[in-house]
Protein backbone atom coordinates (compact mmCIF):
# COMPACT_ATOMS: atom_id res chain seq x y z
CA UNK A 1 0.00 0.00 0.00
CA UNK A 2 2.85 2.43 0.86
CA UNK A 3 4.43 1.76 -2.55
CA UNK A 4 1.11 2.60 -4.21
CA UNK A 5 0.79 5.97 -2.47
CA UNK A 6 4.40 6.85 -3.25
CA UNK A 7 3.67 6.08 -6.89
CA UNK A 8 0.59 8.32 -6.84
CA UNK A 9 2.46 11.15 -5.15
CA UNK A 10 5.31 10.94 -7.65
CA UNK A 11 3.10 11.69 -10.67
CA UNK A 12 4.75 14.68 -12.35
CA UNK A 13 2.83 17.94 -11.85
CA UNK A 14 2.84 20.94 -14.17
CA UNK A 15 4.91 23.81 -12.83
CA UNK A 16 3.83 27.44 -12.77
CA UNK A 17 6.18 28.12 -15.70
CA UNK A 18 4.46 25.57 -17.97
CA UNK A 19 3.20 27.16 -21.19
CA UNK A 20 -0.33 25.99 -20.44
CA UNK A 21 -2.05 24.56 -17.37
CA UNK A 22 -4.83 22.24 -18.47
CA UNK A 23 -7.89 22.16 -16.24
CA UNK A 24 -10.81 19.73 -16.13
CA UNK A 25 -14.01 19.46 -14.13
CA UNK A 26 -15.35 15.95 -13.45
CA UNK A 27 -18.99 15.96 -12.41
CA UNK A 28 -19.77 12.69 -10.62
CA UNK A 29 -17.54 10.80 -8.19
CA UNK A 30 -18.73 7.24 -8.61
CA UNK A 31 -16.29 4.53 -9.74
CA UNK A 32 -16.02 5.92 -13.28
CA UNK A 33 -15.93 9.61 -12.35
CA UNK A 34 -13.32 9.14 -9.63
CA UNK A 35 -11.17 7.00 -11.91
CA UNK A 36 -11.51 9.68 -14.64
CA UNK A 37 -10.21 12.30 -12.23
CA UNK A 38 -7.23 10.12 -11.33
CA UNK A 39 -6.54 9.43 -15.01
CA UNK A 40 -6.60 13.14 -15.91
CA UNK A 41 -4.31 13.97 -12.98
CA UNK A 42 -1.94 11.20 -14.07
CA UNK A 43 -1.88 12.81 -17.52
CA UNK A 44 -0.77 16.14 -16.00
CA UNK A 45 -4.09 18.01 -15.73
CA UNK A 46 -5.45 20.00 -12.80
CA UNK A 47 -8.79 18.42 -11.88
CA UNK A 48 -11.83 19.43 -9.86
CA UNK A 49 -13.92 16.42 -8.79
CA UNK A 50 -17.50 17.26 -7.82
CA UNK A 51 -20.42 15.24 -6.47
CA UNK A 52 -23.45 16.08 -4.30
CA UNK A 53 -22.77 12.94 -2.21
CA UNK A 54 -20.31 12.93 0.65
CA UNK A 55 -17.31 10.62 0.82
CA UNK A 56 -19.14 8.31 3.23
CA UNK A 57 -22.22 8.14 0.97
CA UNK A 58 -20.09 7.41 -2.11
CA UNK A 59 -18.57 4.38 -0.36
CA UNK A 60 -21.86 2.96 0.91
CA UNK A 61 -23.27 0.71 -1.77
CA UNK A 62 -23.72 -3.01 -1.33
CA UNK A 63 -22.87 -4.45 -4.72
CA UNK A 64 -19.98 -6.06 -6.57
CA UNK A 65 -18.39 -5.61 -10.00
CA UNK A 66 -16.84 -8.05 -12.44
CA UNK A 67 -13.48 -6.78 -13.70
CA UNK A 68 -11.88 -7.99 -16.92
CA UNK A 69 -8.35 -7.66 -18.29
CA UNK A 70 -9.05 -4.34 -20.00
CA UNK A 71 -9.81 -2.85 -16.56
CA UNK A 72 -6.75 -4.52 -15.05
CA UNK A 73 -4.54 -2.93 -17.71
CA UNK A 74 -5.88 0.58 -16.98
CA UNK A 75 -5.61 0.18 -13.21
CA UNK A 76 -2.02 -1.05 -13.54
CA UNK A 77 -1.11 1.94 -15.71
CA UNK A 78 -2.55 4.32 -13.10
CA UNK A 79 -0.74 2.57 -10.23
CA UNK A 80 -3.95 1.37 -8.55
CA UNK A 81 -3.93 -2.38 -9.16
CA UNK A 82 -1.61 -3.38 -6.31
CA UNK A 83 -3.73 -1.46 -3.79
CA UNK A 84 -6.83 -3.34 -4.95
CA UNK A 85 -5.26 -6.81 -5.01
CA UNK A 86 -6.15 -7.75 -1.38
CA UNK A 87 -9.84 -7.06 -2.10
CA UNK A 88 -10.06 -8.89 -5.44
CA UNK A 89 -11.72 -12.30 -5.72
CA UNK A 90 -10.31 -13.94 -8.88
CA UNK A 91 -12.30 -16.56 -10.73
CA UNK A 92 -10.47 -19.10 -12.88
CA UNK A 93 -13.48 -20.82 -14.37
CA UNK A 94 -16.65 -19.41 -15.91
CA UNK A 95 -19.41 -21.96 -16.46
CA UNK A 96 -21.84 -20.96 -19.21
CA UNK A 97 -25.11 -22.90 -18.86
CA UNK A 98 -28.19 -22.81 -21.07
CA UNK A 99 -31.09 -24.20 -19.03
CA UNK A 100 -33.31 -24.66 -22.12
CA UNK A 101 -30.86 -26.83 -24.12
CA UNK A 102 -29.17 -28.32 -21.01
CA UNK A 103 -25.73 -27.56 -22.46
CA UNK A 104 -22.73 -26.18 -20.54
CA UNK A 105 -19.53 -24.58 -21.82
CA UNK A 106 -16.60 -23.89 -19.43
CA UNK A 107 -14.16 -21.00 -19.96
CA UNK A 108 -10.82 -21.40 -18.19
CA UNK A 109 -7.28 -19.98 -18.15
CA UNK A 110 -6.53 -22.23 -21.13
CA UNK A 111 -8.78 -19.93 -23.19
CA UNK A 112 -6.50 -16.94 -22.44
CA UNK A 113 -3.30 -18.00 -24.27
CA UNK A 114 -2.40 -14.47 -25.42
CA UNK A 115 -1.88 -13.40 -21.78
CA UNK A 116 0.61 -16.14 -20.96
CA UNK A 117 0.86 -17.82 -17.59
CA UNK A 118 -1.94 -18.80 -15.26
CA UNK A 119 -4.23 -15.76 -15.50
CA UNK A 120 -7.74 -15.65 -13.96
CA UNK A 121 -10.69 -15.33 -16.30
CA UNK A 122 -11.69 -12.25 -14.29
CA UNK A 123 -12.06 -10.73 -10.83
CA UNK A 124 -14.93 -9.72 -8.57
CA UNK A 125 -14.60 -6.57 -6.47
CA UNK A 126 -16.90 -5.12 -3.83
CA UNK A 127 -18.01 -1.50 -4.31
CA UNK A 128 -16.92 -0.40 -0.85
CA UNK A 129 -13.40 -1.77 -1.33
CA UNK A 130 -13.11 -0.16 -4.76
CA UNK A 131 -14.30 3.28 -3.66
CA UNK A 132 -12.13 3.14 -0.56
CA UNK A 133 -8.98 2.79 -2.69
CA UNK A 134 -10.08 5.33 -5.33
CA UNK A 135 -11.11 8.04 -2.86
CA UNK A 136 -7.94 7.56 -0.80
CA UNK A 137 -5.89 7.91 -3.99
CA UNK A 138 -7.74 11.16 -4.75
CA UNK A 139 -6.76 12.50 -1.31
CA UNK A 140 -3.08 11.79 -2.06
CA UNK A 141 -3.18 13.39 -5.52
CA UNK A 142 -2.25 17.07 -5.29
CA UNK A 143 -3.62 17.78 -8.77
CA UNK A 144 -7.18 16.90 -7.74
CA UNK A 145 -9.38 19.30 -5.78
CA UNK A 146 -12.41 17.48 -4.36
CA UNK A 147 -15.76 19.16 -3.88
CA UNK A 148 -17.81 16.30 -2.45
CA UNK A 149 -21.15 16.88 -0.77
CA UNK A 150 -21.78 19.94 -2.98
CA UNK A 151 -24.02 20.25 -6.04
CA UNK A 152 -21.76 20.42 -9.13
CA UNK A 153 -22.05 23.19 -11.70
CA UNK A 154 -23.02 21.52 -15.02
CA UNK A 155 -21.11 23.98 -17.25
CA UNK A 156 -18.31 25.69 -15.28
CA UNK A 157 -16.18 28.47 -16.72
CA UNK A 158 -12.40 28.50 -16.95
CA UNK A 159 -11.85 24.82 -17.68
CA UNK A 160 -10.57 23.12 -20.81
CA UNK A 161 -12.75 20.03 -20.41
CA UNK A 162 -15.90 18.95 -18.59
CA UNK A 163 -16.33 15.23 -17.93
CA UNK A 164 -19.96 14.19 -17.45
CA UNK A 165 -19.84 11.19 -15.09
CA UNK A 166 -22.94 11.96 -13.01
CA UNK A 167 -25.04 8.91 -13.88
CA UNK A 168 -27.56 8.00 -16.54
CA UNK A 169 -29.85 10.91 -15.52
CA UNK A 170 -26.94 13.32 -15.97
CA UNK A 171 -27.65 17.04 -15.62
CA UNK A 172 -24.22 17.74 -17.12
CA UNK A 173 -25.17 15.86 -20.29
CA UNK A 174 -28.41 17.83 -20.54
CA UNK A 175 -26.59 21.15 -20.05
CA UNK A 176 -24.23 20.28 -22.92
CA UNK A 177 -27.15 19.52 -25.24
CA UNK A 178 -26.26 15.85 -25.60
CA UNK A 179 -29.36 13.76 -26.28
CA UNK A 180 -30.06 10.25 -25.04
CA UNK A 181 -31.75 7.27 -26.69
CA UNK A 182 -33.22 4.61 -24.41
CA UNK A 183 -34.89 1.23 -24.94
CA UNK A 184 -36.25 -0.23 -21.67
CA UNK A 185 -36.12 -4.00 -21.29
CA UNK A 186 -39.14 -5.92 -20.10
CA UNK A 187 -36.72 -7.57 -17.70
CA UNK A 188 -35.31 -6.06 -14.56
CA UNK A 189 -32.39 -7.20 -12.39
CA UNK A 190 -32.19 -8.19 -8.76
CA UNK A 191 -28.89 -8.23 -6.89
CA UNK A 192 -28.25 -9.99 -3.61
CA UNK A 193 -25.29 -11.55 -1.79
CA UNK A 194 -25.65 -15.04 -0.35
CA UNK A 195 -23.69 -17.95 1.07
CA UNK A 196 -23.72 -20.89 -1.36
CA UNK A 197 -22.77 -24.55 -1.24
CA UNK A 198 -21.79 -26.57 -4.29
CA UNK A 199 -19.53 -24.15 -6.17
CA UNK A 200 -15.77 -23.76 -6.04
CA UNK A 201 -14.75 -20.41 -4.49
CA UNK A 202 -12.98 -19.40 -7.73
CA UNK A 203 -15.80 -20.32 -10.13
CA UNK A 204 -18.36 -17.97 -11.70
CA UNK A 205 -21.58 -18.99 -13.43
CA UNK A 206 -23.61 -17.40 -16.23
CA UNK A 207 -26.97 -19.14 -16.46
CA UNK A 208 -29.26 -18.54 -19.43
CA UNK A 209 -32.83 -19.07 -18.26
CA UNK A 210 -36.06 -18.42 -20.20
CA UNK A 211 -36.96 -15.49 -17.94
CA UNK A 212 -33.49 -13.95 -18.28
CA UNK A 213 -29.76 -14.39 -17.52
CA UNK A 214 -28.61 -15.24 -14.02
CA UNK A 215 -25.02 -14.56 -12.90
CA UNK A 216 -23.35 -16.16 -9.86
CA UNK A 217 -20.16 -14.28 -8.98
CA UNK A 218 -17.67 -15.42 -6.30
CA UNK A 219 -16.75 -12.95 -3.56
CA UNK A 220 -14.31 -15.24 -1.75
CA UNK A 221 -14.96 -18.31 0.38
CA UNK A 222 -18.60 -19.36 0.19
CA UNK A 223 -19.96 -15.83 -0.44
CA UNK A 224 -21.41 -15.02 -3.86
CA UNK A 225 -23.09 -12.07 -5.57
CA UNK A 226 -26.19 -13.01 -7.58
CA UNK A 227 -27.49 -10.94 -10.50
CA UNK A 228 -30.96 -12.30 -11.29
CA UNK A 229 -32.73 -11.12 -14.47
CA UNK A 230 -36.50 -11.66 -14.79
CA UNK A 231 -39.67 -9.63 -15.41
CA UNK A 232 -39.45 -6.61 -13.11
CA UNK A 233 -42.86 -7.27 -11.55
CA UNK A 234 -41.70 -10.72 -10.42
CA UNK A 235 -38.47 -9.30 -9.01
CA UNK A 236 -40.40 -6.66 -7.05
CA UNK A 237 -42.40 -9.47 -5.47
CA UNK A 238 -39.22 -11.41 -4.63
CA UNK A 239 -37.72 -8.28 -3.10
CA UNK A 240 -40.54 -8.16 -0.54
CA UNK A 241 -40.23 -11.78 0.62
CA UNK A 242 -38.77 -12.70 3.99
CA UNK A 243 -35.41 -14.49 4.03
CA UNK A 244 -36.83 -18.03 4.19
CA UNK A 245 -39.32 -17.49 1.36
CA UNK A 246 -36.68 -15.78 -0.77
CA UNK A 247 -34.23 -18.66 -0.35
CA UNK A 248 -37.00 -21.10 -1.33
CA UNK A 249 -37.66 -19.12 -4.52
CA UNK A 250 -33.94 -18.89 -5.20
CA UNK A 251 -33.50 -22.67 -4.98
CA UNK A 252 -35.79 -23.05 -7.98
CA UNK A 253 -33.67 -20.68 -10.09
CA UNK A 254 -30.23 -22.13 -9.32
CA UNK A 255 -28.77 -25.35 -10.76
CA UNK A 256 -29.26 -28.38 -8.54
CA UNK A 257 -25.59 -28.44 -7.51
CA UNK A 258 -25.82 -24.91 -6.05
CA UNK A 259 -27.64 -24.45 -2.77
CA UNK A 260 -28.17 -21.05 -1.15
CA UNK A 261 -27.94 -21.16 2.65
CA UNK A 262 -27.90 -17.61 4.05
CA UNK A 263 -28.79 -14.14 2.79
CA UNK A 264 -25.94 -11.70 3.38
CA UNK A 265 -27.83 -8.53 2.45
CA UNK A 266 -31.24 -7.26 1.36
CA UNK A 267 -32.29 -8.12 -2.24
CA UNK A 268 -32.61 -5.04 -4.45
CA UNK A 269 -34.50 -4.96 -7.78
CA UNK A 270 -34.10 -2.29 -10.44
CA UNK A 271 -35.16 -1.72 -14.06
CA UNK A 272 -32.75 -2.30 -16.95
CA UNK A 273 -32.49 -0.43 -20.23
CA UNK A 274 -30.32 -0.11 -23.30
CA UNK A 275 -29.17 3.53 -23.42
CA UNK A 276 -26.87 5.54 -25.66
CA UNK A 277 -26.01 9.25 -25.59
CA UNK A 278 -25.39 11.03 -28.87
CA UNK A 279 -23.09 12.69 -29.66
CA UNK A 280 -20.61 11.49 -27.05
CA UNK A 281 -19.04 14.96 -26.85
CA UNK A 282 -20.35 18.48 -27.29
CA UNK A 283 -19.52 22.04 -26.16
CA UNK A 284 -16.31 20.98 -24.45
CA UNK A 285 -18.07 18.18 -22.54
CA UNK A 286 -17.46 14.45 -22.90
CA UNK A 287 -20.03 11.87 -21.79
CA UNK A 288 -18.38 8.98 -20.03
CA UNK A 289 -19.55 5.77 -18.36
CA UNK A 290 -23.28 5.45 -17.69
CA UNK A 291 -23.80 9.03 -18.86
CA UNK A 292 -22.83 7.78 -22.33
CA UNK A 293 -24.23 4.24 -22.33
CA UNK A 294 -25.92 1.51 -20.37
CA UNK A 295 -26.29 -2.14 -21.32
CA UNK A 296 -27.86 -5.25 -19.88
CA UNK A 297 -25.62 -6.68 -17.11
CA UNK A 298 -25.31 -10.04 -18.91
CA UNK A 299 -21.63 -10.94 -19.24
CA UNK A 300 -20.50 -8.32 -16.69
CA UNK A 301 -19.60 -5.78 -19.39
CA UNK A 302 -20.99 -2.59 -17.82
CA UNK A 303 -18.17 -1.24 -15.65
CA UNK A 304 -15.47 -2.54 -17.99
CA UNK A 305 -17.01 -0.67 -20.92
CA UNK A 306 -17.17 2.47 -18.74
CA UNK A 307 -13.51 2.11 -17.82
CA UNK A 308 -12.48 1.71 -21.45
CA UNK A 309 -13.97 5.21 -21.83
CA UNK A 310 -11.60 6.31 -19.06
CA UNK A 311 -8.71 4.54 -20.77
CA UNK A 312 -9.23 6.49 -23.98
CA UNK A 313 -9.72 9.75 -22.07
CA UNK A 314 -6.39 9.13 -20.33
CA UNK A 315 -4.58 8.55 -23.62
CA UNK A 316 -6.00 11.68 -25.25
CA UNK A 317 -5.42 13.84 -22.15
CA UNK A 318 -1.77 12.69 -22.12
CA UNK A 319 -1.41 13.77 -25.75
CA UNK A 320 -2.80 17.20 -24.85
CA UNK A 321 -0.39 17.56 -21.94
CA UNK A 322 2.58 16.87 -24.22
CA UNK A 323 1.37 19.23 -26.96
CA UNK A 324 0.46 16.51 -29.47
CA UNK A 325 -3.26 17.32 -29.38
CA UNK A 326 -5.09 20.61 -28.91
CA UNK A 327 -7.33 20.54 -25.82
CA UNK A 328 -10.22 21.83 -27.91
CA UNK A 329 -9.84 18.79 -30.19
CA UNK A 330 -10.00 16.26 -27.34
CA UNK A 331 -13.82 15.96 -27.09
CA UNK A 332 -14.26 15.24 -30.79
CA UNK A 333 -11.39 12.74 -30.83
CA UNK A 334 -12.85 11.00 -27.77
CA UNK A 335 -16.30 10.72 -29.33
CA UNK A 336 -15.03 9.31 -32.62
CA UNK A 337 -12.72 6.78 -30.94
CA UNK A 338 -15.32 5.34 -28.57
CA UNK A 339 -18.27 4.80 -30.93
CA UNK A 340 -17.33 1.36 -32.28
CA UNK A 341 -16.50 -0.32 -28.96
CA UNK A 342 -19.66 1.01 -27.31
CA UNK A 343 -21.90 0.06 -30.23
CA UNK A 344 -20.51 -3.48 -30.46
CA UNK A 345 -20.92 -4.16 -26.73
CA UNK A 346 -24.48 -2.78 -26.69
CA UNK A 347 -25.41 -4.88 -29.72
CA UNK A 348 -23.74 -8.03 -28.36
CA UNK A 349 -25.36 -7.87 -24.92
CA UNK A 350 -28.75 -7.09 -26.43
CA UNK A 351 -28.43 -10.02 -28.86
CA UNK A 352 -27.50 -12.42 -26.01
CA UNK A 353 -30.53 -11.38 -23.99
CA UNK A 354 -32.93 -11.69 -26.92
CA UNK A 355 -31.50 -15.01 -28.12
CA UNK A 356 -31.34 -16.81 -24.77
CA UNK A 357 -34.19 -15.31 -22.71
CA UNK A 358 -36.96 -17.41 -24.21
CA UNK A 359 -38.15 -20.89 -25.11
CA UNK A 360 -38.90 -19.96 -28.72
CA UNK A 361 -38.68 -23.35 -30.46
CA UNK A 362 -37.17 -22.18 -33.81
CA UNK A 363 -34.23 -20.60 -31.92
CA UNK A 364 -33.35 -23.67 -29.87
CA UNK A 365 -31.41 -25.41 -32.69
CA UNK A 366 -29.42 -22.20 -33.24
CA UNK A 367 -28.57 -21.98 -29.56
CA UNK A 368 -27.67 -25.66 -29.40
CA UNK A 369 -25.39 -25.37 -32.45
CA UNK A 370 -23.67 -22.26 -31.08
CA UNK A 371 -22.98 -23.84 -27.68
CA UNK A 372 -21.82 -27.14 -29.18
CA UNK A 373 -19.38 -25.22 -31.39
CA UNK A 374 -18.12 -23.20 -28.41
CA UNK A 375 -17.57 -26.37 -26.45
CA UNK A 376 -15.73 -28.14 -29.25
CA UNK A 377 -13.55 -25.43 -30.80
CA UNK A 378 -10.99 -23.76 -28.55
CA UNK A 379 -10.43 -20.88 -30.98
CA UNK A 380 -14.10 -19.90 -30.66
CA UNK A 381 -13.85 -19.79 -26.88
CA UNK A 382 -10.65 -17.76 -27.16
CA UNK A 383 -12.28 -15.22 -29.49
CA UNK A 384 -15.36 -14.94 -27.28
CA UNK A 385 -13.34 -14.55 -24.11
CA UNK A 386 -10.99 -12.01 -25.67
CA UNK A 387 -13.95 -9.89 -26.79
CA UNK A 388 -15.39 -10.08 -23.26
CA UNK A 389 -12.04 -9.50 -21.51
CA UNK A 390 -10.47 -6.75 -23.59
CA UNK A 391 -13.33 -5.39 -25.67
CA UNK A 392 -14.52 -6.43 -29.14
CA UNK A 393 -12.24 -3.94 -30.89
CA UNK A 394 -9.22 -5.93 -29.69
CA UNK A 395 -10.18 -8.66 -32.16
CA UNK A 396 -8.96 -6.43 -35.00
CA UNK A 397 -5.67 -5.46 -33.33
CA UNK A 398 -2.42 -7.37 -33.29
Amino acid sequence: MLRFFCAVSSVPQRSATSPQILRARVNGAGPTGTLSALALADAGWQVELCDPLTTAALRERNRAYALTHSSQSLLQRLGLWDALLPALAPFRRLELCDRATHLQVPFTAADLPWLGGDQPVGWILQHQDLMGVLLEAVQHQASIHSRLGLTPVPSPLGVDLVVAADGHRSLTRQAAGISQWALPYRQGCLTVQVRLRGSAPDQAWELFRPEGPFAVLPLGGDAFQLVWSAPLSRLRQLEQLDAVAFLDALSGALPEELQAEVLLDQPRAFPVALELAWPLARRGTVAIGEVAHRCHPVGGQGLNLCWRDVDQLHRLASRCATGRLRPSALPGAYGRSRVLDIALVLLATDALVRLFSNRFAPLLPVRRLALLALGRFGWMRQLSLRAMSEGPCRLWRT
